[in-house]
């Protein structure tokens, strides 16, 4: 894997590189095996024309990033991995998140596979091929999603940031599966306009790197802000472990990981308890209904889907019709139970620094058990919900969560994943900081 970004940053600063030879190794993983299916919409010229004009004391410096098929981007569709949008009218101008990687010195290497409209933690797309995990040489193995490409093009040295959204963890999941980091901030932190919808109360932008200091840089350009991260050790920190659903149907692998994990952790220094929290066995009932995602989905899909869904994948399209059935009043109590959740879950949670919990129960499966065709559809399925499990309880609670690689050399990637309530975004940052030192330093 190529330095991240910013030890290439300094090398730049330093001399010892430039961004126009930076952004030939990065086309060149672009245009390698290692990312058939990435992307869309390779946009090499255009990069290295930007690469050029770039000034290495700016935040990216010339360096490539990689954008997911629904932002907009000026003079182009926003097909967002469908082929029923592919003639849409062009974008008048980029998402605010593209336009404000441009503006600190971002070169676009290009749009970024998904699933397609970002409905499914798998990553597998049936119109534009999927693109397989880089952990296995020896079997293919599902790349996550809704954000596919944008993993596989940090993964591949192609990009140092990969641009994609979080709905019920479409950036989490991915990370995880592929040995990321994957930070999702508090939704309002930074804006969505610009990105085609999924759920318009769930949805949140942010990126994938290659590592903690990088995932500090992508969001304070993507939030506009300054992260205060601290100086603080892990015996400053209050953590605690929620056994309650996160660790239902875990893999071995993945208890392993995670159970070295805190052993490593504790040896440092830092205070682990274990937390109860029933408030967990409420989420059935709140999303009986179907929950967020699938009624605001049916309400921007239901006329496309009656001009053109034979050109839906199947799969997306059940998962959308399931929105339709919602009766306004179940839409106003949904939104109800969820505020009267996130009040009971920030009283649970206010006395810790982070909660601690695997980022999924399960190591990538193989791509061939949910490759596209009905005879697979009730294995998609299955692996559909338990990667979304996890991380979508933190999007329902408006809250911010990291995704960091926490496997050793020969093992499957395992996600630990640190998050809390809404707005803890720099505690969570800062945390996250010291606990990939010390595992970087003992793995």
């Amino acid at each position: 894997m190529r330095p991240d970004l910013h030890a290439t940053r300094l090398s730049l600063l330093a001399g010892a590189s430039d961004a126009r030879t930076e952004m030939e190794h990065s086309i060149a993983a672009a245009s390698s095996p290692a990312c058939e299916h990435a992307f869309t919409r390779p946009m090499f010229e255009e990069a290295r024309q930007a690469a050029a004009l770039a000034q290495p004391a700016q935040r990216l410096a010339g360096l490539a990033f990689s954008a997911k098929d629904l932002f907009d981007l000026a003079g182009q569709p926003t097909p967002a991995g469908s082929v029923v949008l592919a003639h849409a009218p062009s974008a008048r101008a980029d998402a605010p998140a593209v336009a404000r990687l441009r503006a600190a010195g971002g070169s676009l290497l290009g749009r970024t596979n998904m699933t397609e409209f970002a409905f499914s933690g798998v990553g597998v797309n049936p119109h534009h091929g999927t693109p397989a995990n880089l952990c296995d040489p020896a079997t293919p193995r599902i790349p996550g999603g809704s954000s596919s490409g944008a993993a596989i093009s940090v993964a591949s040295g192609a990009a140092f940031i990969g641009l994609g959204s979080d709905t019920g963890g479409s950036i989490r999941i991915p990370a995880a599966l592929n040995g990321l980091v994957g930070f999702k901030n508090t939704a309002r932190l930074v804006p969505t306009e610009g990105a085609l919808p999924l759920s318009t109360t769930l949805d949140t932008v942010c990126a994938m790197t290659r590592s903690v200091r990088d995932a500090i840089t992508a969001h304070e350009i993507l939030a506009a802000r300054r992260v205060t991260a601290g100086t603080a050790p892990l015996s400053a920190y209050r953590l605690a472990v929620v056994k309650d659903l996160f660790f239902d149907e875990i893999e071995p692998a993945v208890a392993r990981a995670f159970e070295r994990t805190i052993r490593t952790l504790r040896a440092a220094g830092a205070r682990i308890d274990e937390l109860a929290l029933p408030e967990l066995a409420d989420l059935r009932s709140i999303n009986a209904t179907g929950g967020f995602s699938a009624a605001e989905a049916y309400a921007w899909h239901r006329l496309l889907l009656e001009r053109s869904g034979a050109g839906y994948d199947p799969r997306v399209t059940q998962r959308i019709l399931k929105g339709a059935t919602m009766k306004a009043h179940e839409y106003i109590d949904l939104m109800q139970a969820r505020r009267d959740w996130i009040a009971r879950m920030e009283r649970a949670l206010a006395p810790f620094d982070a909660l601690l919990s695997p980022t999924v129960p399960i190591v990538a499966p193989a791509l061939a058990e949910v490759a596209p065709g009905a005879e697979r559809d009730e294995a998609f399925f299955r692996i559909n919900a338990l990667l979304l499990r996890n991380p979508s309880v933190v999007n329902i609670l408006d809250g911010c969560a990291l995704s960091l690689p926490c496997h050793v050399e020969g093992e499957l990637p395992v996600g630990l994943m640190l998050w809390h309530a809404a707005l803890h975004d720099d505690a969570v940052l800062a945390l996250a900081l010291q606990v990939e030192r010390e595992l970087q330093a003992t793995h």
